[in-house]
């Protein structure tokens, strides 16, 4: 699969929390790194190969051809910029495996590759991540090949925001309703993550605060509003139903965790608890279609069924409206996010700002995602200027010993770049007792629960 790698980095902040490790900063920031080059590339290969598939020439063509000829006709606003005169040349540079800006995103996906495997080894299945910070050996050197291939991307991004700003800005305004495709209530989950090593201790007594100067900020939307950003609250509120699955409940099993480490109580149905019993049979749409179960989050009335909006979207969506990030490249205003692209080789600074969008629906989840690229570089920025000092300085250690408890309850709280991911353990005897993975595919294409409510995907398309 694509995400190993962000299984493996979660893994590791859940390990860290239960095995009581802080690493080094530069291991921090090594995390961080890493992470950031997966993101530029998997939100850059999502958008250009595969979802902006949707919005090229070839397909428009087949489907609306009234719409290509005024395609034609229309200028792009930002042309000067990326380089593409009407909305059709820039359909054209979408289409699979000719068009040039595809062509050009998979050469993008190769050196993002490669500025991740600087820091975890390999991509997508890391040889270097570990609990305790990351075992590569960095350098100087590591990190000027990590910032010459960052640059690049920078050239890269600020053509494809504006491209991709004139592309959706076109459908919207030339298809009537198209706002509504993909539409659902703003219901979102956010775990943030890139956490700030002058904060992150990896305990859960202290996750609240720790978690709030993560880089992207965790956070809990109902219905348009943001409820908490309180990583304690968010993993108090989970809870896995069943309903349409293929696995037969677990309330009769044993309960691994009563009480959090704060005392809080822990729900039978959280992660934590949750025991996998599978039960193949016939797929019956009326009943049990799926092997996924349905994540839920629980507003004390109800059980919401809340998607991650592809990733970019929620996160973009949380940070903005908390307004806690500023790194001086990213600042987070409380509406919107204030990015600047700093000057490069080929073109000047560059400021860009996302505002958060009247509606979650297909084209917004598409729209973030462009501009979590640039998001993604300026955070691999940043944590790079920081880890030179860190070199400068001396402090090149990036890895801390650990010892495996008797008894721990843990969590690691991440995010891959479709969305949230978590990691819920629990040791007993020194050994794994129960440990569960919720990826972004289990929140966003679960099915009807055992209230009738359906999973993002189908409501979405309902």
């Amino acid at each position: 699969g694509i995400c190993g790698d962000n299984h493996c980095t979660c893994s590791c902040l859940n390990q860290n929390m239960a095995y009581g490790v802080k690493p080094p900063k530069l291991g921090d920031y090594a995390y961080n790194l890493a992470e950031s080059a997966d993101f530029m590339f998997d939100h850059a290969i999502f958008n250009d190969c595969m979802a902006n598939v949707d919005f090229c020439e070839q397909m428009v063509k087949e489907t609306n051809p009234t719409l290509l000829k005024k395609a034609e006709q229309t200028a792009s606003p930002h042309g000067d910029i990326h380089g593409y005169k009407t909305i059709a040349d820039i359909m054209r540079a979408l289409n699979p495996f000719t068009g040039s800006f595809y062509l050009e995103t998979l050469q993008v996906a190769r050196y993002t590759r490669e500025m991740y495997c600087l820091f975890g080894g390999r991509h997508t299945h890391p040889s270097t991540i570990m609990p305790g910070g990351v075992s590569a050996h960095i350098t100087h050197q590591t990190c000027t090949d990590y910032y010459v291939r960052l640059m690049r991307y920078m050239e890269y991004v600020k053509r494809t925001v504006p491209m991709h700003d004139d592309l959706y800005d076109f459908f919207l305004q030339e298809l009537p309703g198209y706002d509504m495709v993909g539409y659902r209530d703003t219901d979102l989950v956010c775990w943030g993550c890139f956490d700030n090593p002058d904060y992150v201790d990896y305990t859960y007594t202290n996750m609240g605060e720790w978690g709030r100067h993560r880089y992207i900020t965790p956070g809990l939307v109902f219905k348009g509003e943001l409820i908490t950003t309180d990583l304690v609250e968010i993993n108090l509120a989970m809870r896995i139903l069943l309903g349409s699955s293929y696995f037969d409940d677990w309330t009769s099993e044993e309960t691994f965790v009563t009480q959090d480490p704060l005392g809080n109580p822990v729900d039978k149905r959280h992660p934590w608890n949750k025991v996998t019993l599978p039960k193949p049979q016939k797929r019956d749409w009326a009943d049990k279609y799926s092997w996924v179960v349905s994540p839920r989050m629980y507003d004390r009335n109800d059980y919401v069924a809340c998607d991650t909006g592809g990733g970019p979207f929620a996160r973009q969506w949380v940070t903005a409206k908390a307004g806690l990030v500023d790194i001086g490249y990213l600042k987070a205003t409380g509406h919107s996010i204030q990015m600047v692209l700093p000057k490069t080789a080929g073109m000047p600074e560059m400021e860009l700002e996302w505002h958060v969008p009247e509606k979650s629906n297909a084209v917004e989840r598409d729209r973030a995602r462009t501009y979590h690229q640039a998001y993604s570089a300026l955070v691999g920025l940043h944590c790079l200027e920081k880890a030179l000092g860190e070199i400068r300085a001396g402090r090149t250690k990036s890895w801390s010993d650990f010892k495996v408890p008797e008894e721990a309850v843990s969590v690691g709280f991440h995010e891959a770049a479709r969305g949230v991911l978590s990691h819920h353990m629990v040791i007993r005897e020194g050994k794994i007792a129960n440990y569960q993975p919720y990826p972004p595919t289990p929140w966003n294409a679960n099915p009807r629960d055992v209230y009738g409510t359906p999973g993002p995907y189908e409501d979405a398309v309902q």
